[in-house]
């Protein structure tokens, strides 16, 4: 078995207005650095190997949590949300109706206009599981929401219709563990990095 820790970066100004980033690089707010360097990462994960997604959000978390030397893997960047990347959730069910509502209701398999579905997204992170199973190296991997919750979905069986059974608090980190293939477990989540 081996660990698999998963953070989500600190808060940008598109996360403090709710605007789906996706893949644009955007960075870490004024409010967002000060939240990273106010977490506490526990001493058993000093020694964990660190990866990040390449995007700038992630990659500055890692630095202010202390671990510069992350390595950032495309595996890791957050769900592409192609031409709905800018926009707010509530913007998009006003103005696509009862076909948002519709596509938001296929789970697993919603999918933004010109953007990757939460599966496809599992399906990129796969490869990744496995190998990091095969080298039974505990790491710590700082990334995004979507991540996270597809990373839960692949470990507890959820597919992402009706309500999230569980909300994933942003200064909190979730623990994982891999066994052979990839195949993933829930640990433990929510476990906050504020004293």
């Amino acid at each position: 078995m081996t660990e698999l820790v998963v953070i989500r970066h600190a808060e940008t100004a598109w996360n403090a207005a709710k605007r789906i980033q996706g893949q644009q690089d955007i960075p870490l707010s004024q409010r967002g650095r000060l939240m990273a360097t106010g977490w506490t990462v526990p001493q058993d994960l000093r020694r964990h190997r660190w990866l990040s997604s390449t995007l700038w959000r992630a990659k500055e978390t890692a630095h202010l949590l202390g671990h510069p030397e992350a390595t950032p893997l495309a595996a890791l960047n957050e769900m592409h949300w192609g031409a709905w990347e800018g926009e707010t959730l509530t913007d998009l069910r006003a103005r696509h109706g009862a076909a948002m509502a519709e596509n938001e209701a296929r789970g697993l398999d919603f999918r933004p206009e010109g953007g990757e579905s939460p599966r496809r997204l599992q399906m990129r992170l796969r490869p990744l599981l496995a190998r990091l199973a095969e080298t039974r190296q505990p790491s710590v991997a700082v990334a995004h929401r979507g991540v996270i919750r597809a990373l839960y979905c692949l470990a507890s069986g959820w597919d992402m219709t009706g309500r999230a059974p569980v909300e994933f608090d942003r200064e909190s980190l979730h623990r994982f563990v891999l066994s052979g293939g990839g195949t993933l477990a829930i640990l433990r989540l929510n476990e906050r990095m504020r004293p």
